[in-house]
């Protein structure tokens, strides 16, 4: 019996068009191993989009392991494609492989942190791993991979389908979310991070403000959720895009995630703002001996 698609995973998936079938059946010859294509060439994206349309056809039907085996090769053309991400996993999930399905969803996460198919992903997956492997559940996972800085589309470019992008906050808002980020920072000095992230992410949804963006990023350098610290920080450069705590820590997550490059790129970009900042100069100095 084919593996079951799940109604947040059928979202994914294309509409169905005149001819699915004919196309379908061309698609073998229109787009040939991504062994034969190396990355960067100019036809690489072209292909790369029809193994990944030709992935959400496979997902559609119900054939996941053909799903996964074209988005992983949509992925060897383009790395960190937002579509072959989250299709491979919701084949992924739709096969009970959690592990992958959670990787791949926080992965589409790094690469753009306002698609909320991934959010949902995220979550299910969370619950899904919680309930098979028990509290030590993130020991099992294999590694997720760091997403460049510069394939990071979410806090470069604002994007108009995150939640309240085009809804100023209520005065009464406002208000509940100042109440709620001094609770947060009320816990954050009890060295409570995990209440303390409950709190920013409760006052975000009323008013997305930078200090509650690196406070939160603080929580999670404290928590080792560097992913996570990397999201935040991006999304707080996107609303000031010289702020020096956001900058720092970033740097400090990417230096945990073993991206050295993107660190460095970061304290430099912030001692151009604080050429003396004495913690982004010894950061610097550790990064330059790794």
């Amino acid at each position: 019996r084919p593996p079951r698609v799940s109604p947040q995973a059928a979202r994914l998936q294309p509409a169905p068009r005149a001819g699915g079938s004919r196309l379908r059946s061309q698609l073998p010859r229109l787009s040939p191993s991504p062994a034969c294509v190396p990355a960067g060439d100019p036809a690489a994206e072209e292909r790369s989009v029809l193994l990944a349309n030709r992935a959400a056809c496979h997902l559609k039907e119900g054939n996941c392991r053909l799903c996964v085996a074209d988005c992983t090769g949509a992925l060897d053309l383009v790395p960190f494609g937002i579509k072959p991400l989250l299709r491979r996993a919701a084949a992924y999930e739709a096969l009970e492989r959690y592990p992958l399905a959670y990787v791949d969803y926080k992965t589409a996460l790094q690469v753009d942190c306002s698609v909320q198919a991934a959010h949902d992903g995220v979550n299910r997956m969370t619950k899904a791993l919680l309930e098979k492997d028990g509290v030590n559940w993130r020991q099992k996972l294999p590694p997720i991979p760091t997403v460049p800085i510069s394939a990071q589309t979410r806090w470069s470019v604002p994007s108009a389908t995150a939640p309240g992008a085009n809804t100023p906050p209520t005065a009464a808002g406002m208000e509940r979310a100042r109440t709620l980020k001094e609770e947060g920072n009320e816990l954050v000095k009890k060295g409570n991070h995990k209440k303390a992230v409950e709190k920013y992410s409760e006052s975000l949804k009323l008013n997305q403000e930078c200090a509650t963006y690196t406070n939160r990023a603080l929580c999670y350098l404290a928590l080792k959720q560097y992913q996570e610290a990397v999201q935040d920080c991006s999304e707080a450069l996107r609303l000031d895009p010289k702020n020096v705590k956001a900058l720092y820590r970033r740097a400090q997550a990417l230096k945990e995630l073993k991206d050295y490059k993107s660190s460095i790129a970061d304290i430099k970009s912030l001692l151009k703002t604080e050429p003396k900042n004495t913690a982004a100069l010894r950061l610097l100095q550790e990064l330059n001996r790794t």
